[in-house]
């Protein structure tokens, strides 16, 4: 195709608009890893030095023994520190830029450089390819994906830092960089746990050593920082080892049970690390002082499997604005059919009552009723628009205040977990926080109490409880969310031509 279009325009125009392919083909190759000569000191660990790899076997790099069963999964990817050259070299002009606009000296800059890296992971249903006829495979793929999010710089003789480089849209997908492809579902841990291990492994390897690579034509040096934050709270919870999400143990990031969540909605702290769930689950393994299974598991807070890779305990943006939604929903649900009055309804009232919430926001707001609640549906549902709208269903006056009371708490909080940065974006609200989370679990605790006594859901404890710890931590929550990873899924189901929506026909 281009290379029929290359001559017609040639041929009619005279002039060479479009380059040949060859060249083309040149320049890409340059863009793909495996085109960049750089080196490690020391070397990696069990990781061959030769920098022309291109795309390899994702099981490569992972040995299995004899009593193994050998993983029957397609799985391709970038070896991990050949891919973060390709990043960085894609960044080499921005980096450079950087360094002249901090006023550095140049060639001054070749040591102390730091990158901090955002690695997502997710899984994504259905991939199987669409032709109309025959049974539909199950399917399934999972990605990984890591974000060059910032690169700083630590003069020999200066005391703190300078960054270089800050990635604007760290949720684009254009920052998003895939490193690797697996059909493999999510929820099968063994096989997960057989592909990602070389990809820790070598992960691993890399805190331990340096990268020499020539930016500007000088060869300079980089450590990286590996931060995980973009995974949902099931890849979260499959990779620490912590039991499930319908867990009592509820959070991911503190101890707390659903029961205590619930009765206590705002002061919890983020105790929850990596080391932490290792050592714990060495103490589930071995069982030191001989307790019963639930002593024992109340010890150990529900670490019941080997955690596998390190992620930074932090809140999902995406999915917590999903999981709220959702929960927003319900309520509404409850209000229209006057709960707190006569609590265990029936089946068919709940249904005549959802029934009745969907034909108005059809209706007034022109939506549609979801099968699974999604990004776009919950953006839509939380805004005050939409909540006059349910109040228009719900009878008595006193609720539709207080209903209109949460949604404006709850817009109040929202931007200070989705902005990028929170201190320049929404400072107002970043102050408020605490103030705003408390009156919002009072009024829950205090007006739902039909809904809250004893149970709340997981990211509305994440949302009131750990926000403003997380962000006077790291400063932002939405930066390091997995929505570059998520919206690359639609680009993977793109290139497997299988347009999710698309007819059957």
């Amino acid at each position: 195709q281009y290379h029929k279009m290359y001559r017609t325009v040639k041929a009619t125009s005279g002039r060479q608009i479009f380059q040949p392919l060859h060249t083309l083909r040149a320049a890409e190759k340059e863009l793909l890893p495996g085109f960049h000569q750089f080196e490690w000191q020391p070397a990696l660990k069990n990781v061959s030095t030769s920098c022309n790899v291109g795309i390899i076997n994702g099981l490569s790099g992972w040995t299995s023994s004899l009593d193994d069963s050998p993983a029957d999964t397609i799985t391709r990817r970038f070896r991990y520190d050949v891919a973060l050259v390709a990043a960085l070299k894609d960044l080499e002009e921005d980096i450079m830029e950087g360094l002249r606009d901090t006023g550095m000296e140049d060639s001054a800059c070749t040591l102390g450089f730091r990158v901090m890296i955002k690695e997502c992971c997710d899984g994504m249903g259905d991939v199987s390819e669409k032709h109309g006829g025959g049974p539909a495979v199950p399917e399934k793929a999972v990605r990984f994906s890591f974000t060059v999010m910032s690169v700083s710089i630590q003069a020999e003789d200066e005391q703190e830092e300078v960054t270089i480089f800050t990635e604007p849209k760290p949720n684009s997908e254009l920052s998003c960089k895939p490193l690797c492809l697996m059909f493999v579902d999510e929820s099968d841990h063994e096989t997960l746990t057989a592909v990602l291990g070389p990809i820790v492994a070598e992960r691993n390897a890399m805190k331990e050593s340096r990268l020499i690579l020539s930016m500007g034509g000088m060869p300079r040096s980089f450590r990286f920082h590996f931060r995980g934050t973009g995974y949902d709270e099931k890849m979260v919870r499959e990779m620490e080892g912590l039991e499930a999400s319908g867990s009592t143990y509820i959070c991911t990031l503190c101890d707390s049970s659903r029961a205590e969540a619930a009765r206590n909605m705002v002061l919890h702290s983020i105790t929850r690390s990596h080391d932490e769930n290792l050592e714990r689950y060495e103490i589930w393994r071995a069982n030191p002082f001989s307790e019963s299974v639930d002593e024992l598991r109340d010890r150990v807070k529900g670490v019941s499997a080997k955690p596998f890779l390190e992620t930074q305990p932090t809140l999902d943006a995406l999915h917590c604005d999903i999981g709220n939604a959702t929960e927003f929903y319900k309520i509404f649900q409850d209000e229209i059919g006057e709960v707190y009055k006569k609590p265990n309804p029936s089946r068919e009232d709940r249904r005549s009552w959802r029934a009745a919430l969907d034909k108005q926001l059809r209706k007034k707001m022109k939506l549609k009723p979801v099968m699974r609640m999604n990004g776009n549906y919950a953006r839509r549902l939380m805004t005050m628009e939409a909540t006059d709208v349910v109040c228009e269903l719900v009878p008595s006056e006193e609720r539709r205040e207080v209903l209109r009371e949460l949604m404006r708490l709850y817009l109040q909080m929202k931007p200070v977990w989705r902005a990028t940065c929170p201190a320049k974006e929404c400072p107002d609200q970043l102050c408020r926080y605490s103030f705003n989370s408390q009156r919002f679990a009072d009024l829950l605790s205090a007006t739902f109490k039909y809904r809250y006594n004893g149970k709340i859901t997981n990211y509305l404890h994440k949302t009131l409880a750990h926000v403003p710890e997380i962000i006077e931590r790291d400063g932002s929550i939405g930066a390091w969310a997995s929505e570059g990873n998520e919206s690359a899924n639609k680009l993977f189901r793109r290139f497997r031509k299988m347009n999710a929506r698309q007819s059957k026909a």
